[in-house]
């Protein structure tokens, strides 16, 4: 066997107690990471900005449609807390590339759809990349960086989030618009392989140091710390969709905003979760505690504001744009308090359950914000969203943790 090859086998084979020994943080693949987590939201939620040609194209309902949506979340939970079991023997940056791989095929698959089933098929790829890629990235970021500089990192891989919530959903409609729908996958495809090549360049040999099972699922799922932290993303999560899903309905119907400023107020949303998701990077590293409880509670207030100031215009504004602050630090505080609360050996456990629990939150808040828009009205899925965001910080200042995770 050739040297070459020899180093490719001790990649993906590998005595899983061996640790990494890199001389200093690598960040050019912690950013290929962020680029991995831009294409996979921007894809996520890139139907809803091409709705109503989508749907007419493919002569299905508009609601069809959003159940791609929400086979992509479902999917993604039954996908994150299983992959990084399946793909145990694998070097990790092998299972990051084929989740890259698979976040191309989707679009691909999308841009040429010419039927439902054909839709959600791409969904369905999509949600088994979406689910493998976070269950493994958190844990990735560990091994890429000093323990002392894993909020930070993490902090940059999840930027990649905001900036989708940024550009997705206007880029989309203006190319859908422009050019039409399938245009706009096909751009997300090519995203996806621009993303690939920088993973292929920049991610060094990770072989897997933890022997993952749904037994270490079970064990770390265990952990007090860990069922806190799900019970909180359970609630924050659910909250923030469950309202901010049908916040257009909300700006069109109490302060009766024209579609240009409720495109402003919507863009004004992305850009604070940008500056959020960086807030948040800097606050975990002060007290991961304040970074997990701050956030929801700022998500709380914000939508009391828009229920009881809803009526004046700039009011509204802010609260919609505190609000993307607010939920742009949210994954960083608490998927950082997940991993850290896990042995190093159970990262990618954690990490996983993390994604599947989110995913789980993205589905029901979506549901049930749908039960409560058509039978109590809008006001009541931002009502929702105020009480599960509040119980959430609320939660966290009772039963979070005491004390800061030694770093090293």
């Amino acid at each position: 066997m050739t040297e070459s090859a020899t180093g490719f086998m001790d990649g993906i084979l590998h005595d899983p107690k061996q640790p990494d020994q890199r001389s200093g943080p690598a960040w050019g693949a912690v950013i290929s990471l962020a680029l991995g987590t831009f294409g996979l939201v921007t894809a996520e939620f890139l139907p809803a900005s091409v709705l109503t040609p989508l749907a007419h194209d493919l002569s299905i309902t508009e609601g069809a449609v959003g159940q791609a949506l929400t086979t992509t979340a479902i999917v993604g939970a039954i996908s994150a807390p299983t992959m990084a079991v399946i793909t145990r023997p694998l070097d990790r940056r092998i299972v990051i590339w084929a989740m890259t791989l698979l976040l191309i095929l989707s679009n691909v698959l999308s841009a040429v759809a010419g039927s439902l089933p054909v839709l959600l098929a791409a969904r369905v790829v999509l949600g088994i990349a979406l689910g493998g890629f976070w269950s493994i990235s958190a844990a990735l970021a560990m091994r890429l960086v000093p323990s002392h500089l894993l909020r930070r990192a993490m902090s940059i891989i999840l930027t990649g989030v905001t900036c989708a919530t940024v550009c997705a959903a206007p880029i989309g409609a203006y190319v859908g618009d422009i050019w039409g729908w399938r245009t706009a996958f096909m751009i997300a495809a090519v995203v996806g392989a621009v993303t690939l090549v920088v993973q292929l360049i920049t991610i060094p040999r990770l072989p897997p140091i933890g022997v993952t099972s749904f037994r270490s699922l079970l064990d770390v799922a265990k952990n007090p710390m860990i069922k806190v932290a799900m019970l909180v993303v359970l609630l924050v999560a659910s909250g923030h969709f469950a309202g901010f899903t049908y916040i257009r309905a909300f700006l069109e119907k109490f302060p009766a905003l024209d579609i240009e400023t409720i495109s402003l107020v919507l863009l004004a949303f992305g850009i604070g979760g940008f500056f959020g998701n960086l807030a948040g990077g800097l606050l975990a590293e002060h007290s991961l505690k304040a970074a997990a409880a701050l956030p929801p509670l700022l998500i709380a207030m914000a939508t009391v504001s828009l229920l009881t100031l809803g009526a004046s215009a700039w009011a509204t504004a802010i609260a919609v744009t505190v609000w993307g602050f607010a939920f742009g630090a949210v994954p960083v505080g608490l998927q950082t308090w997940m991993v850290l609360h896990a042995t190093p050996e159970q990262a990618e456990s954690a990490g996983g359950l993390m994604a599947a629990t989110f995913q789980v939150a993205i589905a029901a808040g979506a549901i049930f914000g749908g039960l409560l828009m058509d039978n109590a009205g809008v006001a009541s899925a931002l009502t929702y969203s105020a009480v599960a965001s509040f119980l959430g910080a609320l939660t966290v200042f009772l039963l979070g943790p005491k004390r800061e995770p030694q770093t090293t």
